[in-house]
């Protein structure tokens, strides 16, 4: 006797292109589909499946987008090398669009990791990567406005980088946004407080020149509730959106 399947009701109700999207998906889970490999044709697919060729396009294409799948011209279409960079790209975007209560909520995720992987970087933290990080915390004070702003954001960056987790990588890069950083940066120049995101950074690296993961986890939970109380107040004072 055949156990029912649990899923199958849940399924049913599904929209056939998501249901096609997880068909693949579970493919790929269960092995049955590895990185690198080509998918077997449209038409097979769809057929295996049971749903329209258009609706099986529609599910490559939405997993093109995410970064699980790609297209290649005259070959067909394969498994992604499945890199976190590479799947969690469009979560890029949210630091950039977000506003008001959402933006907060932004930074609030950013307290809980960076705190985080800025202790474990302390522990990493090696000689070479400890110079990289000088020479940014030497832009962040002496570089002018748009340096200085691309230079905040490569130095949270490569702090994250030395804890060796990929997906830790592209999910911090997912929560930065240049266009925040420099609307953070000007107001605090507008209130005469830039100086304070700079003595901000340079605890987080002495923090780590120090080897002291304690005292990194407390200098960058510091920097980010900065960030967080500025943008509370700009947002009573309707100044950000």
């Amino acid at each position: 006797m055949t156990t029912p399947d649990p899923a199958a009701p849940a399924a049913a109700r599904m929209p056939v292109t998501q249901r096609a999207i997880e068909h693949v998906k579970r493919m790929i889970a269960g092995g049955e589909l590895r990185p690198g490999d080509r998918l077997p044709t449209e038409r097979d697919l769809a057929a295996g499946l049971g749903v329209s060729r258009s609706s099986m396009r529609e599910a490559i294409r939405a997993l093109t987008t995410l970064g699980v799948l790609e297209v290649r011209h005259g070959s067909g279409v394969y498994v992604t090398a499945l890199r976190p960079g590479d799947l969690l790209e469009t979560f890029s975007v949210l630091a950039e669009v977000s506003q008001g209560e959402t933006l907060v909520e932004v930074l609030q995720v950013r307290r809980m990791l960076e705190p985080a992987a800025t202790a474990l970087a302390a522990a990493r933290a090696d000689d070479a990567a400890l110079r990289r990080l000088g020479a940014l915390l030497d832009r962040i004070e002496t570089g002018g406005e748009g340096e200085t702003v691309a230079a905040d954001i490569s130095f949270h960056q490569a702090i994250v980088e030395i804890t060796g987790n990929a997906t830790l990588v592209a999910i911090n890069d997912g929560l930065s946004s240049r266009t925040f950083n420099a609307r953070v940066w000007r107001g605090h120049r507008e209130a005469g407080l830039a100086a304070r995101l700079r003595e901000d950074h340079e605890r987080i690296y002495q923090a780590l020149c120090a080897r002291d993961p304690d005292a990194a986890r407390a200098a960058a939970t510091v920097h980010v509730m900065e960030v967080e109380r500025w943008l509370r107040g700009a947002l009573e004072a309707g100044g950000e959106g």
